[in-house]
């Protein structure tokens, strides 16, 4: 590392355009260029710094199509799992008001919620997220570049300002990180023309009033969740099935949470189009599939749920020989996280079959970084990733589906043990905890190996947290049994598991 460093570099000024290039020795620029800088590629670009990896980011976000733009640290940070928490926390205060007057507190008058100002806390908070990013890119001394990137070639990357200004450094390695964007459907005339997606809503300075959201992905039902519970009107719009991908019996419950909770759902309908009327609300047109009807609503907003693309479009992935994935146009991936194109990697929710998930590009990031280095030859582990959907009621899993289950080790080679269980905070407040369950898959034979763990309830994701770690280790259900719980928790009930789904037997927990 000495020595690179002592290496001269080049730099050519040509107009607009910079040039840096290789010294008469072969030597690169960098050790490492990241293009992209969401959790994954920050996490990558950070652990390379400090293993003595000359390393650069070049992270730049194309505004959305309503001009929603934010800071350094992707998707996560600035319009996903941070500000998503901050608002569902908003919610969840809301309904822990209702309940508090049943313990015993008195509160003068009906309470109301600004949008406005959670917006701007919220908001806040994303920015000094931001701003810390950037400190520590500097502070591990790796060079940001508010730049767009795309490759030149399999060691070179240009990079290009908001004005139209050039840089071009050459890397040792490159890695792609530059996640993925929300999609609006182009057959749906007005759709994008008047509707929003989730790089704009946690953006917005007034509310969003009155919201269809269409599609039931955990996005889609985060967000009509948290907007329900701060006393805005929320209808989802359901193609064909809510959470798609998650256990179903598990997706029933939530569903089935969220209407008792005042969600308004749409099922079985697709949109037709959207049209902004004189008075500035936005008319919907959709098509019933149960009924064959045409039908339609006004609504103040339309926020579209519908999926997410890769931002592979702009990278020259192709012309450099980047295979994707013809589908998705996702990167495809070795396990080590290697294109088609020797010293090119991809880590993160452009990578073709990986989690679209913020700990696994982390993970995934930090491990790359190490290989790069020469420190260590670990693989990411893609096995046994924990979840949770921050929905009014939270859901969280690890492991297999029952449907996977089923599909992997055949029906009768697996033994689902469940319970409904009323959390102890419910009691007093008299909430219904009919949706409140756990389930747990396993192997019928030998030691009964965990296959998958499933759990609605206060705390999910805090729940499943800590039973994950039970999965790297192989645990069995009895482990599960042998396992003390935590008395009086929600968490302590996946101890004491002992219905069979094939008993047939009532799983209400009773007693405490």
């Amino acid at each position: 590392m000495a020595a690179f460093c002592r290496g001269k570099h080049r730099l050519k000024s040509i107009g607009c355009l910079h040039t840096s290039t290789r010294n008469l020795t072969g030597k690169f620029d960098y050790d490492v260029v990241v293009v992209g800088g969401g959790s994954g590629g920050l996490a990558c670009s950070k652990e390379a710094a400090q293993l003595g990896k000359k390393v650069a980011v070049l992270d730049y976000v194309e505004p959305s199509v309503k001009g929603t733009k934010w800071g350094l640290g992707g998707t996560c940070v600035n319009v996903g799992c941070i500000p998503k928490k901050l608002m569902h926390q908003a919610a969840l205060l809301g309904t822990a008001m209702k309940d508090a007057q049943k313990y015993g507190w008195k509160i003068p008058g009906p309470a109301s919620h600004d949008w406005a100002t959670m917006a701007a806390a919220v908001q806040n908070h994303v920015k000094s997220l931001n701003w810390g990013h950037r400190v520590q890119l500097q502070d591990k001394k790796v060079k940001y570049l508010n730049m767009k990137g795309s490759l030149v070639d399999g060691h070179t990357v240009k990079g290009e300002t908001a004005r139209g200004k050039e840089t071009i450094l050459t890397a040792r390695n490159i890695v792609i990180a530059t996640g993925g964007r929300p999609k609006y459907p182009t057959h749906v005339p007005g759709a994008e023309e008047h509707g929003i997606t989730s790089d704009d809503i946690f953006w917005l300075k007034e509310s969003p009033g009155k919201t269809l959201v269409v599609g039931a992905s955990y996005v889609g039902l985060e967000c009509a969740g948290f907007l329900t519970g701060i006393g805005q009107d929320a209808t989802i719009m359901v193609r064909s099935i809510a959470l798609r991908g998650f256990d179903q019996q598990m997706a029933g419950l939530v569903t089935g949470y969220m209407e008792a909770y005042g969600t308004k759902f749409a099922w079985n309908c697709t949109p037709k189009k959207v049209e902004k009327l004189p008075s500035g609300a936005l008319q919907v047109t959709w098509i019933n599939s149960s009924t064959k009807q045409e039908e339609h609503d006004t609504f103040d907003s339309v926020l579209w749920a519908v999926g997410r693309a890769p931002e592979s479009q702009l990278l020259n992935l192709e012309k450099v020989g980047v295979q994707l994935d013809k589908e998705t146009g996702k990167i495809v991936v070795a396990p080590d996280e290697a294109t088609s194109v020797p010293n090119i990697y991809a880590i993160g929710d452009i990578s073709q079959g990986r989690p679209e998930l913020t700990p696994t590009a982390i993970q995934a990031g930090k491990l790359l970084a190490r290989r790069l280095a020469g420190d260590s030859k670990e693989l990411m582990n893609y096995d046994h990733v924990p979840t949770a959907v921050f929905t009014p009621l939270e859901y969280s899993c690890v492991g297999l589906t029952e449907e996977e289950a089923e599909q992997k080790h055949g029906k009768d080679s697996i033994e689902v043990f469940h319970a409904f269980y009323k959390p102890l905070e419910f009691t007093v407040a008299e909430r219904d905890a009919s949706q409140c369950y756990i389930k747990v898959v396993c192997l019928r034979e030998e030691d009964q190996r965990l296959l998958g763990l499933h759990f609605t309830g206060p705390g999910a994701g805090e729940v499943i947290q800590g039973f994950a770690l039970g999965f790297q280790c192989g645990a069995t259900y009895t482990h599960l049994l042998n396992t003390v719980g935590i008395h009086p928790t929600c968490a302590e009930e996946l101890t004491k598991l002992n219905v069979t789904k094939r008993s047939g037997l009532d799983a209400t927990v009773t007693g405490c």
